[in-house]
């Protein structure tokens, strides 16, 4: 009964306030992040954010959280990358 609970995804939530801040939980893993581009593993996928003076103004992986401030023009999400294999080639093809 315990490996089915714990097997349980994590919530996965996103509050998005006027474009400029933005606060997530349920991320796995912060994989890259720049001026113009933030790309995260969350529970429920890939989530790519870009815009433009992105930040990454608090950053709790141990909770799962982040909170990205700047202008966000796009919030966009992909399959989440269940091997190690396809995480390395969405990551690559977003890189080329």
């Amino acid at each position: 009964m315990e490996e089915l609970n714990g097997s349980r995804s994590k919530q996965h939530r996103v509050s998005l306030i006027n474009r400029q801040t933005c606060a997530l939980s349920g991320v796995s893993d912060v994989l890259s992040f720049d001026t113009g581009e933030v790309l995260l593993e969350t529970e429920q996928g890939m989530l790519m954010i870009k815009g433009s003076d992105l930040h990454v103004s608090r950053l709790t992986l141990e909770k799962g959280e982040v909170d990205v401030d700047g202008r966000i023009d796009s919030l966009t999400y992909s399959e989440n990358a269940s091997t190690g294999s396809k995480a390395e080639s969405l990551f690559a093809r977003l890189f080329r």
